[in-house]
């Protein structure tokens, strides 16, 4: 397989230069770009269309969150992960309303942030241990789910085998490790997870979990 190309911004050259070594180290990624900010980054996406940007949030002239849209005009493809020291509720609300993919802490190890990469190459979401309670919350206090009048009937339609994948995914478990747990193949899985979302009438993991929180 061809290595996951990744696009590093942050305005710490020291920070973003051992980032860089560190990805480098290893053979499934490669780091083909990195800015310093914003307006850089945009540039720098347009020009290589990354799989993958790890994005600063705390960058001068305009935030990574606001950084976002121009982004994802740049390079529609690429999924953009925060990878910050903020634990602020505000800021993990605002680049998952932005687009964002994942929301990751610079404390992350650094075969764990390779990991979380591969994960949203795989079309999971990844968001820090450490804000998992945080990401609940934060989408509670959005937008309601759009479920209909019959949700209570939908949701005793889940077979016992989705209602446990339900749980794992209220908990922010990946796709992986819910197939580790209930010791079921990932790709029965995204089964699951699809049967889940067409039952309950929603479109995402993060709305399941949100119903999986206010039905329990």
């Amino acid at each position: 397989m061809d290595p996951i190309r990744l696009l590093v911004v942050d305005d710490h050259t020291l920070f973003r230069r051992g980032l860089v070594a560190l990805l480098s180290a290893d053979a499934s990624l490669q780091v083909v770009g990195e800015a310093g900010d914003a307006s850089e980054a945009v540039r720098r996406a347009a020009q290589l269309q990354p799989d993958v940007i790890l994005l600063d949030n705390h960058l001068p002239g305009a935030t990574g969150v606001q950084a976002l849209p121009g982004l994802k005009e740049a390079a529609p493809a690429a999924r953009v992960v925060l990878l910050t020291v903020s634990e602020d509720e505000q800021d993990l609300r605002a680049a998952l309303r932005g687009g964002a993919k994942g929301y990751l802490l610079k404390t992350i190890e650094g075969e764990d942030l390779s990991r979380a990469i591969h994960r949203v190459m795989n079309g999971d979401p990844v968001v820090s241990s450490e804000m998992t309670g945080k990401l609940i919350a934060a989408v509670q206090a959005g937008p309601e789910p759009s479920t209909s009048p019959q949700a209570d009937e939908a949701l005793a339609q889940l077979s016992a085998r989705e209602q446990q994948v339900l749980q794992q995914i209220a908990r922010g478990a990946s796709n992986k490790e819910i197939a580790r747990e209930l010791a079921i193949a990932e790709t029965t899985v995204k089964i699951h997870v699809q049967h889940i979302l067409r039952k309950l009438g929603l479109t995402s993991r993060v709305q399941a979990a949100v119903f999986a929180s206010k039905s329990s």
